[in-house]
């Protein structure tokens, strides 16, 4: 199954939480923070303008990005956790 975002959302996966910290003590799942860092899966096609054009995204498929913790809505495709969110909700862009 394939998922395609609308409009100006996108589509991320947040990259894996650390196992350790560190100093070097593993943590368990219970005290895990949730990533803030996420990789671009997928673009819309863009705003759309009142001119009737679509604005181009600032973001592109690969791209590593830092979201907030409790922004985007989840969703599972296929055993695999995603989240749906508006490109206005992504924070920055990691080089």
């Amino acid at each position: 199954m394939k998922v395609r975002p609308l409009g100006d959302k996108i589509i991320v996966k947040r990259l894996e939480s650390k196992e350790k910290t560190e100093s070097g003590i593993f943590l368990p799942e219970s005290a895990k923070e949730k990533p803030q860092q996420a990789k671009v899966v997928a673009v819309g096609d863009g705003k759309l303008l009142d001119s009737g054009k679509r604005a181009a995204f600032q973001v592109k498929k690969g791209d590593t990005v830092v979201i907030g913790k409790w922004g985007g809505s989840e969703i599972k495709v296929e055993g695999d956790e995603y989240l749906v969110m508006s490109e206005d909700e992504v924070l920055a862009i990691v080089e």
